[in-house]
């Protein structure tokens, strides 16, 4: 595969795109490879916020690993076939033979990274990065609709039809909210937040939340510090271990999808409540394991320095010299204590779309248009099952949610890469049905396509194949 990392994308003008994609991580990312691959005619443009992006890039953490199947990359099950797999990344990469002797179930993050970095540099003509959307309008009637979206920096991108797939926002707790403070982040600024950290080492640290990520976080930090005291703050009794029976697995099935789909709001929530230690507040047995035995081991020297302490919610939070002063109640007994942070970290999740606390009713983004979608009586956004929202009037251009709709879809629009792929190709369809995208190439070109780059012959005869077409001269 031909690397263009030095092509620079060029932005459309006055003549709208057919699509234009908000964010390019590895949703829309994974959209973009399902339009080249099944609409090369359409003219699909992404904005993207971050200058450099790197995925995870605040827990690409030494040891940590995917906590998912490598094949449920950006495009295998949409696409066996795909040059852009995981699968033939490690080959091009010359690691395909290697990797397959690792002695882990599933692939280290910092390699998922760089998988997903060499997909994204390969689009880089389709993208603007650095380029902050900041306000979405709705430009003329009728057929002649379309969007318009503001940067920061002034420019303005046209399209005929509108794909957010920003990421969710991090969940910042009510006692922090309000807290400005360079020794305290979301865990998504964590690596970048301890490397920038000057003067002496923390000796206090506090790490809120009972996630993966928390227990990460807490063990990357004692390998860090080892001389710090690291208190992990969790709600519950203590740390659970995550649901990882294949029965409860099926929820990252595409038939779940639509089964959640139809189910009401009660159901959804009785469902929901099943499917969260499949993916939310729960751990990984080996992490898990690895911490336990790490306070043990240092209750045995005599000399503990990562504690968890459950049944504990956080009710203040305020600045105390250089750290943070914490006031701590226990769940049930409603005893309140005082500790010192010199560091927190919010290991606190995201927030999902709807009405509910802890929720967001709408992307921030969407400020200026969403008057023109559909509420239900609960108060969650009408989301189609292509994840178009409902308008008011068919004079409004379609819009698409890309990996935000787990309170219509569910558990597999939770961040995972589980249904990635298949949800780029039901946009990928929607957008077909809105118009939206440019017509279907003919059989005999696709069947050539994938004949060409079928993985299972080598590149070579790969380009052999497509002199013998005479598709490349």
């Amino acid at each position: 595969m031909t690397d263009r990392s030095d092509v620079q994308a060029t932005a459309p003008t006055s003549e709208p795109v057919d699509v234009l994609g908000v964010g390019f991580g590895p949703a829309n990312l994974s959209l973009a490879i399902a339009l080249q691959e099944e609409q090369p005619g359409t003219r699909a443009f992404f904005l993207e916020a971050a200058a450099h992006p790197v995925w995870q890039g605040g827990l690409l953490l030494d040891g940590s690993n995917m906590q998912n199947h490598p094949n449920r990359d950006l495009v295998t099950l949409r696409n066996p076939r795909s040059r852009y797999s995981f699968l033939n990344y490690l080959f091009e990469q010359g690691r395909l033979i290697e990797h397959l002797n690792l002695p882990l179930e599933f692939p280290l993050r910092k390699e998922y990274a760089q998988y997903i970095d060499w997909v994204t540099r390969q689009f880089r003509p389709q993208v603007a990065f650095g380029a902050r959307a900041t306000d979405v309008a709705v430009s003329g009637t009728g057929g002649t609709a379309q969007y318009v979206v503001t940067c920061a920096d002034g420019s303005e991108h046209r399209a005929r039809s509108l794909v957010v797939g920003t990421g969710r926002t991090p969940f910042v707790p009510e006692p922090f909210a309000g807290l400005d403070s360079p020794r305290v982040c979301h865990l998504t600024r964590y690596l970048h937040t301890v490397r920038e950290l000057t003067g002496e080492p923390p000796r206090s640290i506090a790490v809120i939340g009972g996630s993966q990520s928390a227990v990460e976080i807490v063990l990357d930090l004692a390998h860090r510090f080892p001389h710090a005291k690291i208190v992990n703050y969790v709600r519950k009794f203590g740390l659970r271990l995550k649901d990882t029976s294949p029965f409860s697995e099926e929820g990252f099935f595409p038939s779940f999808t639509d089964y959640y789909y139809r189910a009401d709001r009660a159901s959804k929530r009785e469902l929901d409540a099943y499917m969260r230690p499949t993916n939310y507040s729960s751990t990984d047995a080996d992490v898990l394991h690895h911490l336990y035995a790490l306070m043990y081991e240092q209750r045995l020297d005599g000399d503990q320095r990562v504690f968890v302490r459950g049944n504990s919610a956080i009710t203040t939070a305020e600045p105390a010299g250089t750290g943070v002063r914490l006031e701590v109640e226990e769940v049930h007994t409603k005893e309140v204590s005082t500790d010192h942070a010199d560091l927190v970290i919010l290991a606190t999740g995201f927030r999902d779309l709807g009405p509910g606390e802890h929720q967001e009713p709408y992307p921030a983004l969407l400020a200026g248009v969403i008057d023109r979608f559909q509420v239900d009586d609960d108060g969650h956004l009408v989301v189609e099952p292509d994840y178009r929202l409902r308008s008011h009037s068919d004079s409004t251009p379609p819009l698409f949610l890309n990996g935000l709709c787990e309170s219509s879809h569910g558990i597999g629009d939770a961040g995972s890469f589980s249904l990635l792929s298949l949800r780029a190709e039901t946009i990928l369809n929607g957008l077909r049905e809105a118009g939206g995208t440019a017509p279907a190439p003919d059989a005999e070109a696709y069947a050539w396509e994938t004949e060409v780059f079928d993985l299972a012959g080598s590149p070579e005869r790969q380009l052999e194949a497509a002199f013998d077409k005479g598709s490349i001269r």
